[in-house]
């Protein structure tokens, strides 16, 4: 049996950021910017070109810094308006919030670090402009839970060396700083190491080949003796709690404004329809009761899934505020609830938004193939976004908890399993 868990009487010892701005007014700074986003993403989906000036125009808005304090420079959103946000910014372009998804993430650990000098520095840059991408995972032969990329002291040196290489290194290749998961050589610990991601020894490869999602900047990156601070190592023991369920977070809010673009999009070709059929049930093809059936659904299900996205939000801004606490007990059950219920929503908006964007075309016939409309980018991004954390494994670890209580894994990785060899040793 499992423990009901509300995000409610949160005790306080310090003094987390809640929300410190109405909405509207936050959106309307960049609202602007989201309509100029999705002028031109047709194109840049079927010529695969890459948004630097599309995130460049973000990141000079200060949309990177929109969950930093009003004090130190930022917007100080709460998380459920952050992910708000992304919706609407899903809606123009999905690939952007992917592309982005690594570095809010950084800002957020951060956000719980302690306070003082170094805490200021970045809280700084973000409120700057600079933004950070994302190099956790390795191909090849890595071993299931370890890392490949190293950091070591420099030999006669004040710094570290970092030297490896990432795949689905996303948006590293628009950032400022890479957000890097590694392990020193002389502790053999896990740790984060900020990389400044313009010096010579990293290099950033556009190559990553699937077939939706494909502008995100998901390539690969490589480190060769790249020079790494002292202070911008950060011992992976101390990452925020809630991460996965953050991270998972994005998903949710990509796989909302897909649905929402979907359903704009269908919608105004259905309206401007001239040609209908002779089989069908009106004179008027926007007039034809089967085919408003068919974007019913689909806007329904965009409806459903942003809903899903802000009450899942709702549990990580407890888990937020619950690391302010000063109370283990509120904390872990504030991230059970957090990961939970990213999971539980993982579930619920895939299984709409993936039907909903094949739906679309029941409403077009043919004509609503052409390659020049590019429809089916709905369908494959939504696809695309639905592969990542296994959904499978999700619904296990929901129904896992319900059934016996079990406490989700926070924190997982992806590499080479183990033998029977090895499990026997």
């Amino acid at each position: 049996m499992t423990t009901a868990l509300t995000p409610n009487a949160v005790s306080r010892s310090a003094d987390p950021i809640k929300s410190e701005v109405d909405y509207e007014t936050l959106a309307a700074k960049f609202r602007p910017i989201f309509a100029d986003i999705a002028q031109a993403v047709v194109e840049r989906e079927r010529d695969h070109v890459l948004p630097f000036q599309q995130i460049d125009a973000l990141k000079k808005a200060g949309f990177g810094a929109v969950r930093v304090p009003t004090t130190h420079g930022g917007s100080g959103a709460s998380i459920p308006q952050l992910i708000r946000l992304l919706v609407e910014l899903s809606s123009a372009d999905s690939n952007i919030t992917q592309a982005l998804r690594g570095h809010f993430a950084f800002v957020e650990d951060r956000l719980v670090a302690d306070p003082g000098p170094e805490r200021d520095t970045w809280l700084r840059r973000f409120a700057e402009g600079q933004l950070v991408g994302n190099a956790w995972t390795e191909i090849g032969d890595v071993a299931l839970g370890e890392a490949n990329t190293k950091v070591s002291p420099a030999p006669d040196a004040d710094h570290f060396l970092a030297n490896g290489a990432k795949f689905y290194s996303t948006g590293s290749i628009f950032a400022d700083w890479i957000d890097l998961y590694s392990q020193r050589t002389d502790t053999g610990a896990f740790v984060i190491a900020a990389v400044e991601a313009r010096q010579p020894g990293v290099t950033h490869s556009d190559d990553w080949n699937g077939f939706g999602q494909q502008t995100t900047g998901s390539g690969s990156s490589v480190y060769e003796n790249a020079i790494v601070q002292p202070e911008n190592i950060f011992d992976f023991s101390t990452r925020f709690k809630y991460q996965t369920a953050f991270y998972q977070l994005f998903h949710l809010a990509t796989l909302a404004g897909i649905a929402k673009a979907a359903t704009t999009e269908i919608s105004r070709r259905v309206a401007s329809r001239t040609r209908t059929f002779s089989h069908g049930n009106a004179p008027r093809y926007a007039q034809d009761s089967q085919i408003q059936q068919v974007v019913g659904e689909v806007s329904s299900a965009a409806f459903a899934a942003e809903a899903v996205a802000l009450h899942a939000a709702q549990s990580s801004q407890w888990a937020y505020e619950a690391a302010f606490s000063g109370s283990p007990e509120e904390e872990k059950a504030a991230n059970i609830a957090a990961e939970i219920d990213s999971g539980r929503g993982q579930v619920a908006s895939i299984g709409l938004v993936v039907p909903a964007t094949a739906k679309i075309f029941d409403a077009l016939g043919a004509s609503g193939v052409s390659r020049d409309l590019d429809l089916d980018r709905f369908w494959r991004n939504a696809r695309t976004v639905a592969s990542h954390n296994p959904v499978v494994f999700k619904s296990k670890v929901v129904g896992d908890y319900e059934i016996n209580g079990t406490e989700p894994i926070y924190v997982w990785a992806i590499g080479t399993a183990p033998t029977e060899k090895d499990v026997q040793a």
